[in-house]
């Protein structure tokens, strides 16, 4: 699930930097989509290559300029990498803190404590809801790595009986559940009632996460048997540790991002004035770059020195919690630039141009729309808005709850099967250390899932309200 922000939108190109008709535009996306696969599958070429690669295949096959092809990847790098790049690494210094210090040690042995073996994957679904609220995919996904792998490991678990959990009460959140930015933009956009929107949301994330996540990870663990990636588990602090934080400090460190990012939402919503005084103060701290930037401060005194660490201990757990994640970041935004190509060359166009003539339900075509740009584009938060501009229209007459239930279809919609395109695609491959096909037999399968039954519980509430 890619971050995309609204400013990043509008710096796009004005138009398609090919004038290929939409045959040949299909065409490109096959091809470049299968040298990808073939690459990594095949040739076991690193993914950073074969994403470079399949977006010149991609370009050339579209007839784009190449200059305009290179340019067009390599802002989509420079976006993805600005926006999450700097993320990730807040989250893995956060990270290795929480394991060093043992923070993290000190959540798990209180989650193995209080959870059986039957409800750790409802104990991880919930956990990811509350902390996915009003995050973006790639942040929660960073605070909640350290605890998945530590509880896959020292439980015995299946990683993918407590990662899949995870994973869905983060997606469903991004798609459904407003303050959360993307169901934010698509109420704005349709003209919804937010209240009524989170009502509806509400009632549609839960039993579509409970199906995504503790319900399907049955079956992806026998699909997919892996053990957590032991470069990425947090290691056991060494036996000097003076002491240990405590579980509450430690709680209330992981959740700090969470609440200022929460509230910067709430008071955009009850405020909604960007001269006021409060508002801009919270716009700046419930920035994911401060909220994370402050955890981690914050965290060098609540877990680091907590446990006793100097700054020369300090220092170092910095400087190591930043070596793993290089190639992650690189092929996060590889995968950006990939997606940026996509849209660069008309494919987003080409599939609103082919919505115009469908004939279905309001709903259905808005979840069709946000389906089709998601499978082209990679980007959930790029289906979001431009199927919510769309099918805005119509909206006009449709009552409070229905024009709610509108915003829902499109977020369902938005996390279709994430595949090769998606930067998040590549974020969750990685640090699960499953190989593509793995990766899409749980999590996008998974995505899927939460798509077809999130639009499948929408039209059943239409059909009653």
């Amino acid at each position: 699930m890619s971050t995309l922000s609204v400013e990043m939108l509008a710096a796009a190109p004005a138009g398609p930097i090919t004038s290929a008709g939409h045959a040949q535009l299909g065409i490109a996306v096959l091809v470049g989509i299968a040298v990808i696969v073939l690459l990594i599958t095949r040739f076991k070429l690193h993914a950073f290559l074969s994403l470079t690669i399949g977006s010149l295949v991609l370009g050339a096959v579209a007839g784009a300029p190449l200059d305009k092809v290179i340019a067009s990847f390599t802002a989509g790098l420079g976006a993805t990498v600005a926006g999450v790049g700097v993320l990730i690494a807040l989250g893995a210094i956060l990270g290795k803190l929480l394991a060093d210090s043992g923070g993290a040690d000190q959540i798990v042995d209180t989650i193995l404590a209080k959870a059986g073996p039957r409800s750790m994957p409802w104990a991880m679904v919930l956990i990811a809801s509350v902390i996915g609220l009003p995050l973006f995919f790639e942040v929660g996904i960073v605070l909640l790595i350290p605890v998945v792998l530590l509880v896959a490991k020292r439980g015995n678990y299946s990683l993918m009986r407590i990662g899949i959990p995870a994973l869905a009460g983060l997606s469903v959140m991004h798609g459904l559940v407003p303050p959360h930015p993307g169901p934010l933009v698509a109420i704005d956009a349709i003209g919804a009632n937010l209240g009524v929107t989170l009502a509806l949301g509400v009632l549609v994330a839960v039993p579509t996460a409970v199906i995504a996540g503790p319900l399907f990870s049955r079956v992806a663990a026998r699909w997919v048997d892996i053990a957590p990636p032991e470069k990425l588990i947090p290691q056991r602090p060494s036996e000097d540790l003076e002491r240990r934080p405590g579980f509450a400090a430690t709680v209330a460190t992981v959740l700090l991002p969470v609440v200022l990012m929460l509230a910067k939402a709430l008071v955009d919503i009850v405020v909604d004035d960007p001269k006021d005084h409060v508002q801009r103060v919270t716009d700046v701290i419930g920035s994911p770059l401060i909220a994370l930037l402050a955890a981690v401060l914050v965290g060098m005194f609540t877990l680091g020195r907590a446990a006793g660490f100097g700054r020369d201990r300090l220092a170092g757990t910095v400087e190591k919690s930043l070596v793993p994640i290089a190639g992650i970041l690189l092929i996060v935004g590889a995968g950006g630039g990939f997606k940026q190509t996509l849209i660069d060359v008309g494919v987003g166009q080409m599939i609103l141009d082919f919505s115009e003539d469908w004939s279905v339900s309001a709903l259905l075509l808005a979840w069709l729309i946000a389906v089709g740009i998601r499978l082209a584009t990679g980007s959930a938060t790029v289906a979001t808005i431009s199927a919510a501009g769309l099918v805005a229209p119509l909206a006009a007459d449709m009552s409070t709850t229905h024009s709610a239930l509108l915003v829902l279809a499109v977020g369902a919609g938005s996390l279709f099967f994430s595949h090769v395109n998606d930067a998040g695609f590549w974020l969750v491959k990685e640090y699960f250390g499953m190989d593509v096909g793995q990766t899409i037999k749980t999590w996008s399968v998974m995505e899927t899932i939460i798509s077809v039954v999130g639009i499948g519980f929408v039209m059943l509430l239409s059909l009653v309200l």
